[in-house]
């Protein structure tokens, strides 16, 4: 199979090719990879790549799942897998290796998804752009390699972009998975709260902020992904409202007629670029013209300050644990260049932060899912800009300079419309709302209530059908 067909097919296509013998797992892995070392490389996208023992695996695999047998790629965020050592973008939690597979991979690999790399992160996955000193460089956007890819899954949502996978996984704590996909002008889900398991090591991710997921193409493929992922795990501390049998198929028929509030307007006046409004306004007239109810409204009144400060505090706490843990296991004292400045800052800032103040960060979130959901009865979905700015050149979030909330600060207003929905736990997709005469995509943000993926994913794959963006495959030099 050369290149370009491989590149022209979603995830579910190559399984179908799989299905009639058509092409191999091994073929279609000699295709991922030629482009990892290639595309990858360019843009710095991978790290710990298994190359050579992924072709064997290929070669020997059994075809299963709704996949069959195609090229993944795991997040380098800490998720456990044998095959997989992991660093969290950090040069202290460098080489981690597991000695068994956490959930997720298990159920990645029943579904067909075969992991032949790890994707780039910033350290701790704690910025919305993936510039980690542990890479030796920024990961690039793959349309515009002086900007950010996003973050933290910024190296997924790059490699997916320039056609390395059609697939690849995804996490997010404040906007990682819609983040990337909004810079990149791919596909990314965040799914409710329990939806996907994170066990069996650990129950829940930044004080129940963080969810698994992927980030594809097109809307089927993270359908079809997120059928194998979802489910309850024994003893997870979260369950999500009951899925349907097959999200596959929910996509298949349309939503209906949805109620859908449109957000142009962030929290404290800060700014939204023009390009972002133009994107929810076109998005906003399709929806119109599908003969949806579409209502301007404007976002409940949270205190939006106290929220970046609380999502700050639980991330700074999470630096303390992950760093006095490693510390602990290797038995030596943090050195100055184990850290980058921010984050070495946010550890310091983190030990003078009580249990009490943690608390009140929990509650924080936990009132501001009580707002949304009643803002909510009124409302099927909500229509937002994905990120309030065009994605912003390299060095702009940089950890190299400044302190962990100047870092903070910065975050909040640039992924203003992200981190209140893990706050709430509700599920919301970034989509392609628009391109820049530039060549730049401008995401748009759909959410559901608590545990509605099913309206999300029907809404995205109805937008979808009248504005198709999974043929730009970005062609980085």
């Amino acid at each position: 199979m050369r290149d370009v067909e491989y590149q022209s097919r979603d995830g579910l296509e190559l399984a179908d090719l799989l299905a009639r013998k058509e092409v191999t797992s091994e073929e279609l892995m000699a295709c991922a990879i030629e482009l990892a070392k290639t595309r990858g490389a360019a843009l710095n996208a991978l790290c710990y790549e298994r190359y050579e023992e992924s072709l064997a695996v290929a070669r020997d695999w059994t075809p299963r799942g709704a996949f069959g047998g195609i090229p993944f790629l795991l997040k380098d965020s800490g998720v456990a897998h044998v095959r997989f050592p992991s660093s969290l973008g950090s040069r202290l939690l460098n080489d981690t290796t597991y000695a068994r597979n956490a959930t997720l991979p298990e159920r990645f690999e029943s579904a067909g998804l075969i992991a032949f790399a790890r994707s780039t992160v910033p350290e701790f996955c704690m910025a919305p752009t993936t510039e980690a000193a542990r890479n030796g460089g920024p990961t690039l956007n793959p349309w515009d390699r002086t900007r950010s890819s996003g973050g933290s899954s910024g190296g997924a949502a790059a490699a997916v972009a320039c056609g390395i996978v059609p697939v690849a996984h995804g996490s997010d704590g404040g906007g990682s998975i819609r983040i990337p996909a909004a810079a990149c002008g791919v596909y990314g889900l965040k799914t409710s709260r329990g939806r996907v398991p994170m066990g069996p090591f650990r129950g829940e991710g930044w004080g129940s902020l963080a969810t698994d997921g992927v980030l594809s193409r097109t809307v089927r493929d993270t359908a079809a992904a997120l059928d194998a992922i979802g489910g309850y795990e024994t003893g997870a501390p979260y369950a999500a409202p009951p899925a349907p049998d097959s999200y596959l198929d929910v996509i298949k028929r349309a939503p209906g007629r949805l109620r859908i509030a449109v957000w142009r307007q962030a929290w404290n006046d800060i700014p939204v670029a023009p390009e972002c409004v133009a994107a929810v306004d076109r998005t906003a007239a399709l929806l119109r013209a599908a003969g949806h109810e579409v209502i301007d409204s404007a976002p409940p009144d949270i205190d939006y300050d106290a929220l970046v400060q609380a999502h700050a505090n639980v991330l700074a706490s999470n630096i303390v644990v992950s760093v006095d843990t490693r510390l602990g296991l290797t038995g030596k004292a943090l050195a100055d260049d184990d850290l980058e400045p921010a984050m070495r800052d946010g550890y310091e800032y983190g030990k003078t932060l009580t249990g009490a103040q943690y608390i009140g960060c929990i509650n924080r979130f936990h009132a501001v899912g009580r707002t949304l959901e009643n803002y909510m009865q009124d409302y099927d979905i909500i229509l937002t800009p994905s990120l309030t700015q065009l994605p912003p050149k390299l060095g702009y979030l940089t950890m190299q300079q400044g302190t962990f909330m100047e870092l903070r600060r910065k975050v909040g207003r640039y992924g203003t419309f992200s981190a209140i929905f893990n706050a709430t736990g509700q599920p919301a997709a970034s989509l392609p709302g628009l391109w820049t005469d530039a060549g730049l995509p401008v995401g748009v943000q759909l959410v559901g209530r608590f545990g509605r993926e099913d309206l999300v994913l029907q809404l995205s794959a109805q937008l979808e059908r009248v504005q198709p963006w999974a043929h730009r495959i970005a062609q980085p030099a």
